[in-house]
């Protein structure tokens, strides 16, 4: 069973996912970043393929992808650092970035890749439906990956109902539309958004991301869904000067839990 199914199975609620930036803060700290997470308690990784023009993601994130190139991040050297990670590390691991460098790296050798190096799903934010569901459903579905999408407040309802039909894992719920890290707590609106898509019982766990930055967010955002993603806050804390970046992240899902 893909380990993502297998979470969701086991814990319908309180699931801490967080993003990280492959390369960041710096090249070689992804696999130990990785591995503190899950000795922290975080319950699965969204793992950041940097890019230069990263549409959906905040100035927080968008720094740390600039910074992960310049330190020499691409995606055939993320394949390279992750090769035997599941010797240790058992949480799923999703890869999430922009369709162009993996077009660029090719298609199906970057699904080969993902399934040979233990990946559990993939987010491709502007990989448009109706491509994803002519042209690479059939390859994604036979490889075992779940392919997350999204939905915004904006989204309506038939096109919501379409996209859960096709998203696997989970279904992840933009509580803003705008990029990540612009919001610090949860709006009336958006609890109404919540309550609206939880009511359309869309039969797939749904994750709630983009605003999400501290242990009060973080327990709303479970009050309407099976958990919530952590990104720009966690990226945030990584970049601060003391610590190992192990530490930090360590001190920082402690500060969640």
């Amino acid at each position: 069973m893909n380990r993502i199914d297998q979470l969701f199975r086991e814990k319908q609620e309180g699931v801490l996912s967080i993003y990280m930036t492959a390369g960041y803060p710096d090249l070689e700290d992804t696999v130990e970043i990785i591995s503190t997470l899950e000795e922290s308690g975080v319950d699965m990784i969204e793992l950041g393929m940097p890019f230069s023009d990263p549409l959906a993601d905040g100035e927080v994130i968008q720094q740390s992808s600039m910074a992960a190139l310049k330190n020499g991040m691409t995606i055939s050297k993320l394949f390279e650092q992750i090769e035997g990670i599941r010797q240790n590390v058992q949480i799923p691991l999703v890869l999430m970035g922009y369709l162009n460098p993996v077009l660029q790296f090719g298609f199906e050798r970057f699904i080969e890749k993902c399934v040979d190096t233990g990946i559990d799903g993939l987010i491709l934010p502007d990989l448009p439906l109706r491509i994803y569901e002519r042209d690479y459903m059939s390859m994604i579905s036979d490889s075992g990956l779940k392919f997350i999408m999204l939905i915004t407040p904006q989204t309506d309802p038939g096109r919501i109902e379409r996209i859960a039909g096709n998203s696997g894992g989970f279904l992840y719920m933009v509580a803003d539309a705008s990029t990540t890290g612009s919001r610090k707590e949860i709006s009336e609106e958006q609890v109404a958004y919540f309550n609206r898509i939880r009511r359309m019982k869309l039969g797939i766990p749904l994750m709630i991301g983009f605003g999400i930055s501290d242990e009060k967010t973080f327990q709303t955002a479970c009050k309407y869904a099976s958990g919530a993603i952590i990104g720009s806050a966690f990226i945030r804390a990584l970049g601060v000067n003391g610590d190992t970046a192990p530490e930090r992240a360590r001190k920082f899902v402690q500060s969640i839990r």
